[in-house]
């Protein structure tokens, strides 16, 4: 890989290695770009096969938080730390906060926040050493575990994609089914039942297809049957790349809004289901929820405050659908094209020095 000519092709700004013998820290921070703020962006801790695909993974991951930030109208740019490493045996207070000291060396162009294989704990832990860490405890002044509230934008995103693909908001009657019953998948759930809808679901753990049993009356599938489920709306709240050559035929669903992230196996398969009349919500922009909660921490988190900005994921769903009909795009085109469109102006308007203005060029 030739890591230079990658950066500059998608016009990343900084990739900074991060080795500590005496923890055995091995981490790698992405940097993609800070045009709307400093990077944020969650801390992955994962057994890598290689280093380069561990830099391929915070390159990707990095990427998409400009994006969901843009989209979502932080101002904020992404980022992306992965530690290698089994999170299971190899955690350490030495190691997490030999992170945050090279964190805190980037002063402030990065914050980090938790992610798969890392917890509350572990950025407390960070937090000793730095003060650019989300996710942490109450209290250190932290909205708590921010899945919630990425369910419920997950929720309202997916009553906006329902107003245009059903005709109504209203998910009373309407047939979802959840593939997926996490902490998000399973809080969506709550909410679609709570709404009056019917679920279908299906998850690799049976105590989590039991309890959705029990208590919402959900109806329980096999894994690969979920894809063949005859519903309004079809949610995706586990593993990414779901949406490819293999499940796409089988689809009989109205339209498709879940949490997991990069539904879309290529983009292709997103003009797929354009042609297809099958709306599709870009997953970086519904599931943003989750991040917009943490990024209030950064002006002092209170959660009235954050759920109202998590609220808006309705009008900006709907803003993205509008671009895509106007403009005759697929719906995961019209995502990037706000988010695009956003960054570059901004771009424009730091262009021109102001004396003593809060924010300067880095590029």
């Amino acid at each position: 890989m030739e890591l230079f000519d990658y950066l500059s092709e998608y016009d990343y700004e900084q990739v900074i290695y991060c080795h500590d013998k005496a923890s055995g820290l091995k981490a790698i921070i992405a940097i993609h770009d800070t045009t709307l703020g400093p990077a944020l962006g969650g801390c992955r801790m994962w057994p890598y096969a290689s280093e380069e695909e561990a830099l391929l993974d915070a390159l990707r991951l990095s990427r998409g938080m400009t994006y969901k930030a843009a989209a979502a109208g932080l101002n904020l740019g992404g980022g992306k730390t992965v530690v290698i490493g089994d999170a299971k045996k190899d955690k350490s207070e030495a190691l997490f906060r030999s992170l945050g000291r090279y964190i805190q060396s980037l002063g402030g162009r990065y914050i980090t926040a938790e992610d798969v294989g890392t917890t509350v704990s572990d950025m407390d832990m960070i937090h000793t050493e730095t003060t650019f860490v989300t996710g942490v405890s109450k209290a250190y002044g932290s909205g708590g575990n921010p899945s919630p509230m990425t369910a419920f934008g997950v929720f309202r995103g997916m009553q906006a994609t329902a107003k245009v693909a059903l005709g109504s908001d209203d998910l009373s009657g309407k047939t979802v089914a959840i593939q997926g019953l996490g902490s998000v998948g399973y809080a969506l759930a709550q909410q679609i039942h709570d709404a009056g809808g019917k679920l279908v679901v299906t998850d690799i753990n049976p105590d989590a297809v039991m309890r959705a049993k029990e208590e919402f009356g959900a109806e329980a599938v096999g894994i690969q049957e979920i894809f063949d489920v005859r519903c309004d709306i079809l949610a995706p709240c586990a593993l990414g790349a779901v949406l490819n050559d293999q499940t796409l035929p089988k689809l009989k669903c109205k339209a498709i809004a879940g949490s997991a992230n990069n539904q879309l196996g290529e983009a292709r398969h997103g003009d797929w289901l354009h042609s297809h009349g099958i709306l599709y919500a870009p997953d970086y922009v519904i599931n943003s929820g989750g991040l917009i909660n943490v990024a209030d921490e950064l002006e002092g988190y209170q959660a009235d405050r954050a759920m109202k900005k998590v609220d808006n994921i309705y009008n900006i769903m709907l803003e993205l659908y509008a671009v895509s009909e106007r403009e005759s795009i697929p719906s995961y085109a019209a995502a990037d094209h706000m988010a695009e469109e956003r960054i570059q102006l901004m771009q424009q308007v730091r262009s021109t020095f102001v004396q003593g203005s809060r924010t300067v060029l880095q590029k």
